[in-house]
């Protein structure tokens, strides 16, 4: 019994795992959607129950899958706390934390209903290439956050002693030019904060040519992730 409902819940290629697996994405998208809709002001009394309905359903059937996914894990605990089985939990951890309770006082806990949609990875081949993508190249990308988060820092230093006399209002300190330094070196530019001085205005230029290369190198990084990923399993 063990085996066949593991042969059901786990990704495989049989008939009854695939329309199980296409039975939970489309409840995901339908609970996501019910949750926009319920931000709808003015809503009737029968489409709000409707919703509940529709709430109460998707919650019975994502808390049948996390338990017979546990039932079914070689590992129970590494499975818990694993990515996946977090992310399955905090889908259905927000209905039962409010249970009984009123919403406006754990109003935050409905953000948390989003994390089903992250649930769709699971079952999404396309996801599981990308995901696997990220994971293989983990260390170069923590490595290039790392050196992102340097250069913000020697941006915002950098702009605050450019700008702190001509505008003090808007580089009161270091702290206050970070945001300065960030949507420029993702090269935003909301236009909000920007530099009046000569000087501020060259190391900007600087600071820009760094940003169009920040957003560039995580791309060619996942890219060449990706592709690797695909060609490993089309190999196997």
């Amino acid at each position: 019994m063990k085996e066949r409902i593991k042969s059901i819940v786990e990704i495989n290629d049989n008939k009854v795992s695939s329309s199980f697996g296409f039975f939970i994405q489309a409840l995901i998208l339908l609970s996501v959607i019910t949750f926009s809709i319920e931000t709808i002001p003015n809503l009737k009394p029968r489409t709000r129950i409707v919703l509940k309905v529709i709430e109460w359903f998707s919650v019975i059937v994502f808390s049948i899958e996390y338990i017979l996914r546990i039932y079914v894990a070689d590992s129970k605990p590494k499975f818990v706390f694993s990515f996946f089985g977090i992310i399955d939990l905090l889908a259905i951890l927000p209905f039962y934390l409010s249970f009984g309770v009123d919403l406006r006082s754990l109003r935050a806990l409905r953000f948390l209903r989003l994390f089903r949609i992250l649930k769709l990875v699971r079952y999404n081949r396309a996801m599981n290439h990308f995901t696997r993508a990220i994971k293989s190249a983990k260390e170069e990308i923590l490595l290039f956050l790392f050196i992102t988060l340097i250069l913000i820092y020697f941006s915002a230093v950098g702009i605050y002693y450019f700008e702190n006399q001509a505008q003090p209002e808007h580089f009161t300190s270091i702290f206050d030019s970070l945001w300065w330094a960030i949507i420029t070196l993702t090269t935003v530019g909301y236009g909000d904060v920007y530099p009046i001085t000569v000087g501020g205005k060259v190391f900007t230029f600087f600071i820009l040519m760094i940003g169009l290369g920040i957003v560039a190198i995580p791309t060619g990084i996942i890219s060449s992730a990706l592709t690797k990923s695909v060609d490993k399993k089309q190999d196997e």
